[in-house]
């Protein structure tokens, strides 16, 4: 099969509702590397960078309450900055940009996805056409 490792996604195919940023951006652990009181972050295994990751919510009105809340891995030689926070509103909106969705099966044996991206912004003002959305056009 051709189809091996990560699958390239748009942000539009993975939260075509947009998401919200609702926690820190983290450096991951390597959970082998790291001992007791020494922190050592993972790195991606194609890339070789420094892995860190956001809690967004995705906006899908039609999701249930448990499935709104995801981790999205970012790679980054440094910890992303998140954009700037809007206001009037509760929680920052966010898109990302070089997206890749790797599916494997969870804990309790449900298909699931890791998304990984290569970077995080904010979205573009209302009535102007996203980068991926120019692309696919």
């Amino acid at each position: 099969m051709a189809l091996q490792g990560p699958i390239p996604v748009t942000f539009d195919m993975v939260f075509p509702h947009g998401c919200y940023i609702v926690g820190e951006v983290e450096p991951v652990k390597d959970f082998d590397a790291s001992t007791n009181g020494r922190f050592v972050q993972t790195r991606d295994k194609q890339s070789g960078e420094l892995v860190w990751q956001v809690s967004v919510m995705d906006a899908d009105p039609t999701l249930k309450a448990a499935q709104k809340t995801v981790f999205v891995k970012i790679l980054s030689p440094v910890q992303p900055v998140p954009p700037a926070p809007m206001a009037g509103l509760p929680f920052t909106p966010v898109e990302f940009d070089h997206m890749t969705a790797t599916p494997y099966v969870n804990q309790a044996g449900r298909l699931a996805y890791s998304i990984k991206v290569r970077e995080m912004r904010a979205p573009p003002p209302a009535g102007k056409a996203t980068a991926t959305a120019k692309d696919a056009a």
